[in-house]
């Protein structure tokens, strides 16, 4: 095999597995959805989240966020993919785009709390007495107020992958990689969700609106990356 055959196989692999990131992230949007129809979102305190874990401990783990800390990682191979698709194009801001994405993965990933939770609650269901389920109330709510919905670090890192992935989604539009629907639905999907963490600081419930905006488009935009991604696995995005 040559060093131009070799290449293209390696491309081709990489566009696949962004493909196939693709569909999976697109999996969990539906699942994230049909979680907080019938299970329900976050616990609002701590007694809450102690009190679900001692009911059902699975649908507990998946309100706590499980599911994200075992399906976000796919992030960053789609980063790779992105910037493998974009660099000889744009090289310099698919580069930029491809640093702040891993950064604010790397950000978000470390705030979920869910495993914190387990020990917790498994101390708090054998306290001796109400003193001691006091302290371990306390030692819930201040996990609770630095998890990934509530924690600083979070809240950077979500603004970082946003930046990254509405700057992949402009860069779109000059590269024949992708589709300009594509381009247009990531530029609209992720620049309706960068201004739903800005803005929900200060207007939260015009935050809540952008963000029931852009979040069915991820339902759209995901399956239109997964048929890009499959069109340049062929033709090694040449």
């Amino acid at each position: 095999m040559t060093k131009t055959e070799s290449a293209d196989a390696a491309n081709g692999g990489i566009y696949r597995t962004g493909g196939i990131a693709a569909w999976i992230l697109l999996a969990y949007s539906l699942a994230t959805l049909v979680q907080m129809v019938v299970f329900g979102g976050q616990p609002a305190s701590a007694q809450e989240a102690f009190d679900m874990l001692a009911e059902n401990r699975l649908v507990g783990l998946i309100r706590l966020d499980l599911l994200l800390i075992l399906i976000m990682p796919l992030y960053y191979l789609f980063f790779l993919a992105f910037y493998r698709a974009l660099k000889k194009t744009h090289p310099s801001a698919s580069a930029v785009a491809a640093l702040l994405g891993c950064a604010g993965l790397t950000l978000v990933l470390a705030t979920p709390s869910v495993f914190s939770w387990l020990s917790l609650s498994d101390k708090f269901a054998a306290a001796a007495g109400d003193a001691q389920k006091a302290q371990f109330l306390a030692a819930g709510e201040a996990i609770l107020a630095s998890d990934m919905w509530h924690g600083s670090g979070a809240f950077v890192g979500g603004v970082m992958m946003q930046v990254c992935t509405t700057l992949v989604s402009i860069i779109m539009l000059g590269s024949k990689a992708f589709s300009r629907s594509t381009a247009w639905v990531g530029i609209v999907t992720h620049g309706l969700d960068l201004l739903h963490i800005l803005v929900g600081l200060f207007l939260p419930t015009v935050g809540v609106i952008m963000m029931f905006i852009a979040g069915p488009l991820y339902l759209v935009w995901f399956p239109l990356l997964a048929r890009d991604f499959s069109r340049l696995a062929r033709t090694r995005g040449e």
